[in-house]
């Protein structure tokens, strides 16, 4: 666990749940919010560090997909498994009022509302896993179970098949 001044509204509900995690900070370049750059920032693999992305489904409404920062959301594979035909990313000026979060520091936990939300395969691949903490600058590492079983997440083939080793995150 870490010192009570960095503690995020993330990092205060995995405390609550009696759920081990580590607070992780990196340096933020306000220029380059792109998953790689929080890797590198990091020195961790960026397979491990897990971009957050917020979609709207035509029939099912909102939902989340949490994907290795090297890889890019499949529109149609995300849309299928949350149960729609089409699916489209939000509007970055949604992001805050439906979430809470900013881009470069929206997590999985503790969105203003619960969301379906599904994480990419690989996130069991590891035993632990980088998410954003809810603020730019601060990750949350953790073990993918112990993440996906607190937000109640499905775990599926959300990204396109190609893999970009750059990685343009969240």
């Amino acid at each position: 666990m870490a010192s009570k001044n960095l503690k995020t509204n993330a990092a205060r509900l995995l405390d609550r749940a009696k759920i081990k995690y580590r607070l992780v900070p990196y340096e933020v370049d306000e220029s380059n919010l792109a998953a790689d750059h929080v890797a590198e920032s990091l020195g961790e693999d960026i397979r491990q560090v897990f971009k957050t992305i917020v979609l709207h489904g035509e029939r099912t409404g909102h939902f989340v997909c949490v994907l290795p920062g090297n890889r890019e959301i499949d529109l149609k594979k995300a849309a299928k498994v949350a149960g729609d035909k089409k699916a489209e990313l939000i509007a970055m000026k949604e992001l805050l009022p439906l979430t809470g979060y900013i881009r470069g520091g929206c997590s999985p936990i503790g969105m203003k509302k619960p969301f379906p939300t599904f994480f990419h395969t690989t996130a069991l691949d590891f035993d632990h896993i980088y998410v954003s903490a809810g603020v730019r600058g601060l990750q949350l590492e953790m073990a993918p179970s112990d993440l996906i079983g607190y937000v109640g997440a499905q775990v599926a083939d959300i990204c396109a098949s190609d893999i970009d080793e750059g990685g343009d995150g969240e």
